[in-house]
């Protein structure tokens, strides 16, 4: 198959395509980088030519909820139209665990806005939806540092590597549309503090971890592990992974 994976310069889209190619079928990374901007419709309608199946895993730049909101709607609304304009017969998604449990949040507003999008644009689809990834925890770690310490919510997560949420997206791609949603998770839930402690534990550099429930991005978010359907589990255990990188 002809396989379109929008994002897929990124930590997410490099292992789909890689994986997709190791079986067989043409993965076409589609990104700002090669000339396709989902954004403003750039470049969409070549890049789709052909096309069998779309994987979009790209991000929006921003965090805050009106810039992120724009991006989804905007890129998911041209995505839809250029995918009916060129026959494709599939549309897979990545997405968050609980993304529709937490109102209160603005990324998650304009990820529900993302998958409503998806589910209106008329094209067959599969939603992914994986809880935080493992290669998020030490960029969190530093944005809340502060000298020596880090400063972390205890908010419970079920991590998992990004690797097994490649996977997945992969497998998902190469299967015939759901028109449904899969949740995947790690197999351990810690709080945030605690995988502060468990990276710094493993990798030691001089920081020891505050628990803060004010602080960083997660400050004040309820937990939200498993969504309200079933999840499926995968086995890479966060100390582990950190230990192999």
């Amino acid at each position: 198959m002809k396989i379109v994976v929008v994002g897929g310069t990124g930590l997410i889209g490099s292992q789909v395509i890689a994986l997709l190619r190791g079986r067989g079928h043409e993965a076409v990374a589609a990104s700002p980088s090669s000339g396709v901007n989902a954004l403003t419709g750039e470049g969409l309608a070549d890049a789709l030519k052909g096309a069998d199946v779309v994987v979009d895993v790209s991000n929006s730049p921003s965090f805050d909820a009106e810039p992120a909101l724009d991006f989804f709607t905007r890129s998911g609304r041209n995505l839809g139209e250029a995918e009916r304009e060129a026959g494709v017969r599939h549309h897979v998604a990545l997405s968050i665990v609980g993304v529709d449990q937490v109102p209160d949040y603005g990324y998650y507003r304009a990820k529900v806005a993302q998958e409503d999008a998806v589910k209106g644009s008329g094209v067959p689809y599969s939603i992914v939806r994986a809880t935080q990834f493992f290669e998020f925890v030490a960029p969190v770690m530093d944005m809340t540092s502060e000298g020596g310490e880090v400063r972390l919510p205890s908010l419970r997560l079920r991590p998992i590597a990004s690797a097994d949420v490649a996977a997945a997206v992969a497998e998902a791609a190469q299967s015939e549309p759901s028109n449904g949603v899969r949740n995947i998770a790690g197999p351990e839930v810690h709080g945030l503090d605690r995988l502060g402690e468990i990276t710094l534990a493993v990798k030691p550099d001089g920081r020891t971890v505050v628990t803060d429930e004010t602080a960083g991005l997660f400050a004040g978010m309820p937990d939200v592990l498993t969504g309200d359907d079933t999840v499926d589990v995968v086995t890479t255990r966060y100390e582990d992974w950190l230990k192999r990188n």
